[in-house]
């Protein structure tokens, strides 16, 4: 209890705020509609606040982030998407276990508790954009045995997805422009999941949130990086 009153002290007023919103709107959102899935619920809000602390640069973020991910296997199988249970299950889930240890390895000397970010070349972001692009080819012939279930933006999907884990593990301020994209990419597939089925509002809501605090994370990683400079 003495640590988790810790990590809340160290939340600045508007982290507090976005984190509580965020929180509020899900739950909010997912009481109006008769179809429930309270997986989909405990997923969404265990991920609103993965966000919050990975956008303060600490591992409790990406710890929280590897749980999120073996919620979202389970939820992406309910609905056939494979794509998604297939990327998250041997990709995002063993990634960001990656990316926590080398967040534990690379703290800050300013703040302990705040990974050091990390300035890369334009040669590797060329290299991201090389290899998330083979990455994202060998998926989408996977998917396709599959028969996944909107197949072009599964497989977008898994292009954002591994650009932003990649991101995260080389502590670049950038993992969170990855997953905003990806973020939009899943608020498309998720909705349409929607049509079929209400209950499934609740990972559009989800992402939404996501996207909204993912683009606060940017923000604040690019502060970081000042300071730490």
């Amino acid at each position: 209890m003495k640590k988790i009153k810790q990590y809340l002290l160290s939340l600045t007023k508007f982290e507090l705020i976005l984190w509580l919103s965020s929180l509020f709107i899900i739950i909010v959102i997912f009481t109006c509609f008769k179809e429930k899935d309270y997986v989909s619920l405990a997923t969404s809000l265990l991920g609103a606040t993965a966000l919050i602390f990975l956008a303060k640069g600490n591992v409790v973020g990406a710890i929280l982030s590897v749980i999120f991910g073996l919620l979202y296997v389970i939820i992406s199988y309910s609905y056939k998407y494979y794509g998604e249970m297939i990327t998250y299950g041997l990709m995002t889930v063993p990634i960001s276990i990656a990316t926590i240890i080398s967040w534990i390895k690379n703290p800050s000397k300013e703040n302990p508790t705040e990974v050091k970010v990390n300035n890369l070349k334009i040669k590797e972001y060329l290299f991201i954009i090389f290899l998330s692009t083979l990455v994202t080819i060998f998926f989408y012939f996977i998917l396709k045995w599959f028969n996944t279930s909107n197949l072009i933006i599964s497989t977008i999907s898994v292009f954002t997805s591994f650009s932003a884990c990649y991101l995260s593990v080389r502590r670049s301020e950038y993992y969170a422009v990855a997953y905003a994209l990806n973020d939009i990419v899943l608020i498309v597939l998720w909705t349409l999941a929607t049509f079929d089925n209400t209950k499934y509002i609740s990972m559009v809501i989800c992402f939404i949130v996501f996207l909204i605090n993912d683009l606060y994370g940017f923000i604040n990683w690019s502060r970081l990086k000042k300071v730490q400079a």
